[in-house]
């Protein structure tokens, strides 16, 4: 078991997702950076969707009861107490040995938003398919909410893993990030749309696992259409556009369907993007067709699987008697004579 000491922030278990039942009105939820939690579960040894601890802002404090290997993906201010009393640091973007009773602080987030895996993933029921929490309806995850100090999770796996290490973690992309234009595109007016892909937007305060809400310049409806529809589906990524003119991209957690125009969508090669979007940040936005959309998605995929690809074991991961077992002095001649 891995128990909870502190969680000041909320963190919550998430994989791959719910799929399957949002004709049911059950949302995707599941990891907002699916690319960085396939690299922590690679480094811990897991399939790329396995459930990890997805950690915002700050992180939590646990303690392995058993010993166990944890992963970092992420930006954290992590370190290792023993049982001791002494520390050590958790270094990221690898993984790392906890003997019982050993203590993971992990600390702030310079990324914002991080990713534990632990060897074999947590153990959790899953629920229609997922152990992902989705809070709102209690489902996933440690009774369907967000970590609090007190709880504790099975590990699925009760042998430590090799530890790993990327030797080179992932850059942040940069740039607008890239949207097509939505189904109810006609329903705002030229001068909108011109604002939307030329001005730049700012997060607001409103930023949850559903969604962020973006301050700049009103996208004005075309009054002849008005501010709502007929609901219909919408999907992570998508930006709708109620009457007050302000957008709001959807996340992981967002609803199944929605009343307001949707004026474009972010491209599935973005998505991960909006994960480390925050409060201040600015955004913009560049219009580009299914063609680019589907090219960048497969051009995600490769980059994500090479850099897998070249994790590595920890250069501090000897294997002392394999080394002094090996003949390492073969072919050696006698210097005093002259051959």
């Amino acid at each position: 078991m891995i128990e909870v000491l502190e969680c000041r922030v909320p963190a919550s278990l998430q994989d791959a997702g719910r799929h399957g039942y949002r004709h049911l009105g059950v949302p995707l939820s599941g990891a907002l950076d699916v690319e960085w939690l396939a690299i922590a579960n690679a480094l811990a040894g897991n399939p790329p969707g396995t459930v990890a601890l997805e950690v915002h802002l700050l992180g939590p404090s646990l303690r392995a009861q058993i010993p166990v290997t944890i992963a970092l993906a992420g930006e954290f201010s992590a370190r290792i107490q023993d049982a001791a009393g002494q520390w050590r640091e958790a270094c990221n973007w690898r993984s790392h040995a906890l003997a019982a009773d050993e203590i993971l602080v992990t600390g702030g987030l310079r990324s914002r938003i991080g990713y534990l895996a632990v060897h074999g993933g947590f153990d959790v029921p899953a629920v229609l398919g997922s152990r992902s929490t989705y809070a709102r309806a209690g489902l996933g995850g440690i009774e369907g909410r967000v970590l609090l100090a007190g709880d504790c999770m099975g590990v699925g796996a009760g042998t430590p893993a090799i530890q790993r290490r990327l030797p080179q973690p992932p850059c942040p992309a940069s740039g607008p990030l890239r949207i097509l234009p939505g189904p109810q595109r006609e329903y705002f007016t030229d001068a909108a749309w011109a604002h939307f892909i030329n001005d730049e937007f700012t997060v607001g305060r409103e930023v949850d696992r559903m969604g962020l809400r973006l301050d700049g310049p009103r996208l004005e409806h075309d009054p002849a259409l008005g501010a709502d529809i007929v609901s219909d589906a919408v999907t992570p990524g998508v930006i709708q556009v109620p009457g007050d003119g302000r957008p709001i991209i959807l996340l992981a957690d967002c609803q199944t369907v929605g009343g307001y125009p949707k004026i474009a969508t972010v491209i599935g090669a973005d998505l991960p993007r909006l994960a480390h979007a925050g409060p201040g940040q600015t955004l913009r936005f560049v219009e580009v067709d299914i063609e680019e959309a589907l090219a960048a998605r497969r051009r995600a995929a490769t980059a994500l699987a090479e850099c897998i690809a070249s994790i590595v074991p920890d250069a501090a991961e000897f294997d002392f008697d394999a080394l002094y077992g090996a003949n390492l002095v073969d072919g050696v001649i006698d210097a005093r004579q002259n051959n």
